[in-house]
């Protein structure tokens, strides 16, 4: 028997349309391993609400390759160390992977490059990452001419099946238990309401697909209602590699209407890694040197702010639902999310970096290149991004997207507010003694918003 080979999974937990597994398969001998690294990534190490997702994924994907006479190896540890050692102790000198792009995973790569023979392979993204870019060969910074050049390039290659057998080893390594690694949370439990929403594993991520393809040809008019179920709620597989985006494109790309909407939606998450292979650190620093005058409010009224904004009681109805549908799912509607970040930014002058990291701990797809790039955008402060001085106003953004459902349903205490008083029950005279005053008038908060930005010019 020839010498085993290792397959290193980290974002890409899928069987189908799996380069890195299926190349595998015809080297040798398999050996699944996945490392639970939290050395590596330092404080970007994987948030709460990801691991509740890691710990249900892992477990479907182990159960996936023993239907297929294999298994996945467990270990933890910094990720080059585990895998030189995997590697000494089983005879395996190859380790097959998909490439990936978060700065901590491209350090990894290359010092398990120093270790073992590291074959990289594409398939998380609709073209890699890098390989789009203008006619003078520089790589696009605006989202626009960005997806303009990807879009020449669809649609992606058909996606390949998942290998009808991996080849076991003679032997099989040892296995930490999944259970061990105590990812899920006891006390409290407060994901204990995630099950009900989400079903983690590449069977899930396919049955979610298929559901979406039955409201995908009228995504346009829906993916902003949050009241109603208009947007795919793939980005958590997406962002663990349950399902390609290969295989989303083609299974959505012929459903007609508004589809092509969803498909640029596929294209800003590609964007979103072309910006930080350019910017590695951009959830840590402005990308627009100016912001970084600009004055962000801090002390303890500002931490009180910051709270009440964590826990869904700042006064303004919509900002308060999509907070606490975050905590109770792990998830919050698109539009609501702009919502809720627009506030924190410019209604509460907090600096855009603590929100970003409350996202990532609280987020079941928290993807460092979609959440950098999407608060960016948000704050101002992005190479691609909204003014700054363009402030949303939530009593505005809750009726014009017919957000009265939604609201009743994440604030209980304003169930029973009819009618239109849902979006600002204060003003309507309305508001329930257990609800909150707003923490700040618009009008206030929009004008001391605009000084900050008139300092920092």
């Amino acid at each position: 028997m020839t010498d085993p080979v290792l397959v290193w999974f980290r974002r890409d937990l899928r069987l189908s349309d799996q380069a890195a597994l299926l190349a595998a398969c015809g080297d040798g001998p398999v050996i699944p391993v996945y490392v639970l690294d939290d050395e590596t990534p330092k404080h970007r190490a994987m948030g709460g609400a990801s691991r509740w997702w890691l710990h249900h994924s892992l477990a479907a994907l182990d159960a996936s390759l023993r239907d297929k006479g294999s298994r996945l190896i467990l270990r933890r540890g910094k990720s080059a160390e585990v895998l030189a050692k995997l590697g000494e102790d089983t005879g395996a000198g190859r380790v097959h992977a998909l490439r990936h792009y978060e700065p901590w995973w491209r350090n990894a790569e290359s010092a398990v490059a120093k270790a073992l023979d590291l074959v990289c392979h594409d398939g998380n993204y609709l073209a890699p990452p890098g390989s789009i870019t203008s006619g003078s060969g520089d790589p696009y910074k605006i989202y626009t001419p960005f997806w303009r050049a990807l879009k020449q390039t669809m649609p992606p290659a058909d996606p390949a099946q998942r290998p009808r057998d991996i080849p076991a080893p003679a032997h099989w390594p040892k296995s930490d238990r999944l259970s061990d690694w105590d990812l899920l949370p006891t006390r409290p439990d407060w994901a204990s309401a995630f099950g009900d929403e989400w079903t983690p594993g590449e069977e899930g991520a396919r049955a979610r697909v298929a559901r979406f393809l039955d409201r995908a040809d009228d995504y346009d008019a829906t993916r902003n209602l949050p009241s109603i179920e208009g947007s795919s709620r793939l980005s958590p597989h997406l962002h663990f590699g349950e399902v390609s985006p290969g295989y989303v494109w083609h299974r959505t790309m012929d459903a007609g209407g508004s589809v092509d909407v969803f498909l640029g939606e596929l294209g800003w998450r590609d964007y979103a890694q072309n910006v930080i292979l350019q910017f590695p650190d951009y959830a840590a620093k402005n990308a627009r040197d100016k912001f970084d005058a600009l004055p962000w409010r801090g002390g303890k009224a500002a931490s009180a702010d910051l709270k009440a904004w964590h826990q869904g009681r700042t006064g303004y109805p919509i900002v308060d639902a999509g907070m606490r549908q975050l905590w109770t799912t792990g998830w919050m509607h698109n539009r609501v999310r702009m919502i809720a970040a627009s506030f924190l930014i410019k209604h509460l002058l907090i600096d855009w970096r603590e929100g970003e990291r409350w996202f990532w701990d609280c987020l079941v797809d928290a993807d460092y290149g979609s959440n950098a790039t999407n608060w960016q955008w948000v704050s101002g402060t992005g190479i691609d991004s909204n003014m700054f001085v363009r402030i949303m106003a939530p009593l505005v953004q809750s009726p014009k997207f017919d957000a009265g459902d939604y609201i009743r349903q994440w604030v209980p205490e304003l169930a029973g507010v009819k009618g239109d008083a849902i979006h600002d029950p204060e003003d309507a005279g309305e508001r329930p003694d257990c609800y909150p005053k707003k923490i700040i008038g618009h009008r206030e908060a929009r004008e001391r918003a605009l000084q900050a930005a008139r300092k920092a010019r």
